[in-house]
Formats: structure tokens, sequence, C-alpha cells
């Protein structure tokens, strides 16, 4: 039998649980993630839709159940394309709203930007646009192209006799870190191919550039020396506007001076009179014109959330699919939301691609995924006109920079580093 005391205290104790915990089970109730996308300013014609991408998933992931039993809510804020804005937004993020992962980035220059707060805090970023590759960080899965699954196979389709058989480059970017890595590599690559630098021209330009009459006709002269000349576009976000713009003003047809481009997809050509782009290229790892079951239901969903048919689809959408449902499954399996018990229970997650093939999360953070590459059509979509036979592993260190060459990226026992000398045995 409880003495006076023991029930006194046993009921002061249950009050304190109850008053202790009030709170504590409200936060419980959901999970939250962050859609760190800029919704204004440049870089909105490509972000806005990677919002509403993630906004989707989570109203799908909560009407069959949520996760753990709870309500995913995003926290949805708007770095408006300036670069120091994201990383203070991604803080936010992290220490006010508490979310379990980040969802968001475009830009090279956004990702460089968050990566320490990402680092300091040890968050999760899910990053989901092709890049320049040359990182590995334990905190960033990276769900887009790295230059061996988009811009080397792309140039060596360039090169082939199905893709005109270039001899000469022009590499035109914008004026950030991924265009002038990525064309490093590029520049690296076709030295090992025998191209000599006469035959690469390089001209970067500034976010948002929207003269570009005399840089046309510099390609145009360039076309000249009698070699078949292609152009590899770097060029991101509202800037494409009126560079295909210029390109159809001075006659440049994909015959003449192909462009195969790595920042240009659906949702760009949206906003382009593409009846003059015909034939002119791309490279993703996923268009919305492939023909597979698992795409077909991915559109049909797009269509009833957002409520517009004429909506499209495009690679970075799918790029985000795939680490969402990596992410949510991973959650699942580590039976919490805590960050190392995620990112230990992501490596090895495979998530059915939407080109028919199976997605697979690697030990360097980066994805396993096919190369296309297509063709514009008038109707705004992409042909493909080739494409790898399986998917392809992502490289974090290129083989064609010395200084890269060696290094290896493995976030598990024994050799956890992003950045370690290549093991020798």
């Amino acid at each position: 039998m409880k003495t006076m005391l023991q029930t006194i205290v046993g009921a002061g104790a249950l009050a304190w649980s109850a008053m202790a915990m009030t709170p504590a089970q409200a936060a419980d109730d959901t999970i939250k993630i962050g859609v760190l996308h800029s919704l204004s300013g440049t870089m909105a014609i490509s972000e806005t839709t990677l919002k509403d991408t993630v906004l989707m998933l989570v109203d799908d992931l909560n009407k069959k159940g949520g996760l753990l039993g709870k309500k995913v809510e995003a926290v949805v804020v708007d770095p408006a394309s300036d670069w120091p804005l994201f990383a203070e937004k991604a803080r936010e993020l992290l220490e006010k709203d508490k979310v379990a992962a980040v969802f968001g980035c475009w830009t090279s220059v956004s990702r460089k930007s968050v990566l320490p707060v990402f680092e300091e805090d040890n968050g999760l970023l899910f990053y989901p646009v092709q890049f320049e590759g040359e990182e590995s960080s334990r905190n960033v899965f990276y769900t887009g192209a790295a230059p061996n699954q988009q811009a080397i196979p792309a140039v060596d389709y360039l090169m082939s006799e199905d893709g005109g058989g270039a001899q000469r480059f022009a590499l035109l970017g914008t004026d950030y870190v991924y265009p002038r890595t990525t064309n490093k590599i590029l520049r690296a690559y076709l030295h090992s191919k025998g191209v000599a630098d006469e035959d690469i021209m390089e001209n970067y330009t500034p976010f948002g550039h929207s003269d570009w009459q005399s840089i046309v006709s510099d390609v145009k002269g360039f076309a000249s020396a009698g070699k078949k000349t292609a152009v590899v576009s770097t060029i991101n976000g509202d800037a494409n506007v009126p560079f295909y713009k210029e390109l159809a003003n001075q006659g440049i047809k994909a015959e003449d001076i192909p462009v195969v481009a790595f920042s240009v997809g659906e949702e760009e050509l949206a906003g382009i009179d593409t009846a003059p782009l015909v034939g002119h290229l791309a490279a993703w790892n996923y268009f919305e014109s492939v023909d597979s079951e698992a795409n077909a239901a991915f559109i049909k969903k797009w269509h009833d959330y957002i409520g517009d048919e004429k909506r499209v689809t495009n690679d970075p959408m799918e790029a985000t699919y795939i680490g969402f449902t990596m992410w949510a499954h991973a959650v699942e399996q580590a039976g919490t939301t805590d960050v190392d018990a995620v990112r230990q229970a992501m490596y090895g997650q495979k998530v059915p691609n939407l080109t028919g093939g199976v997605a697979v999360m690697n030990t360097n953070h980066y994805l396993s995924k096919p190369v296309l590459i297509g063709e514009v059509q008038d109707d705004g979509q992409f042909d493909t006109v080739w494409s790898t036979d399986d998917v392809v592993v992502g490289d974090s260190w290129s083989d064609y920079i010395p200084e890269s060459a060696k290094l290896t990226a493995d976030w598990t026992y024994p050799w956890v580093c992003g950045n370690c000398e290549k093991p020798t045995y």
C-alpha cells in the first residue's frame, strides 16, 4: 500500500510529466522539411517548379499516412536568387525551424554558400541539379548529374558520327563556379581526345545576360575555320531566352552549329519559340517524353496536383523525386529523423527512376543515373537520340584533373572522407 508521501510525489511527477510533454508531443506530431529554392530573381524560371514538386511529394506522402506516423510539413523560404541569402535562409531552416532535411539550391554558387551552414549544424541537403562535381560532403546528397553523367557523354556524342563529328567547341557559360569548373574538366577531356586549345573557345556572361549579338557573332566566326563546330552551353536561368532568340536571329541552325545545353530543359523551353531551335540538343538523365509506366504515372500525378495539364516535367524534378523518396525510405528504415541515422540508411537506397531503371545512392553521396541526349522538338519536348545502356555511377572527383584524379570519396568505414587519397591496395 502506498504511503501518503508516495501518492503525493507520484501525482506530482505525473503532473510535471504531463506539463513537460505537452509542447514536445505537439512538436512530435510533425516532421518539418525545408524547401530552399528561388521563387524570385533570375533563377525563379527554373527553381519555382522544384518548390512545387516538393510540395506535391509532401502532399502525396501525407495522404499515405506521413512518416513514422507523423505528418510532414514543408517550410518554404525564398532566397530570391541572392547567394548570401541562401546561407541565411538555410541557417534559419536548420536552427529556427528545426527541419529534418532540406531540399533545395540550383546553382553551385548557392550550394557553396549554404555548405558551411549544413556542415556546421549537421543538417542534410538534397541537391537536385546537374553540377561540376569536385565536391563530396557528408551533409549533402547530390541527386543531379556529375560531369561524367552529362557533360562528358554529351561531348562524346558531339564528336561521334551520329552527333556530327565536331572538331571545334565553343564553351559558353554563365560566370560562376559550375560553368567554369565543368569547362575546366571538358577542356582537359578534349585535350585527352587530341583537341587543341586553338579549337576551344570559352566565354562567360553574368546571370541574366540579355545582349547576345556579339557573342553569337563570335561563335559564327569561330565556326568559319572549316572544321565542324558545336556549342556546349552551361548558360543558366533566364539568360537562355535571349540567347536562343539570338541564335535564330543570326540564322544558326542545328545542322550547321549544334548547341548542346546542360541547363535547358522542358521548363525553360516553355518560354521560348522553339520552332527555330528544332534539332538543337540537351543532355540530361530524364526527359518528359520518355515512354515508361513510371514516367506516365509521375506526369499524371503532377498534372492532378498542379491542376494544369500544360505544366511540363523535367530532369531536376525527377532528381527531386528520387532524393525525397530515398530520404523518406531512409527515415522509415532508421525509425528516426536523426541526421546521422538517416545518413547511414541512405547508402544503397534504391528507387525506380522515371526512365524505367533504378537509381542507387552510392557511398560518395552521388547517384547512379542513365544519360540521355535529346533533340528539341517544335512542341518544346525532346526526342531522345542517344542514351547509355545502363546507369552510370556519379564521379565526385574528375579523372581528367590531375589534383582530383588521386582523390576518392566514401562516407562509410574505413574511408570516412570526401577527399581522401585513393587507397593503393
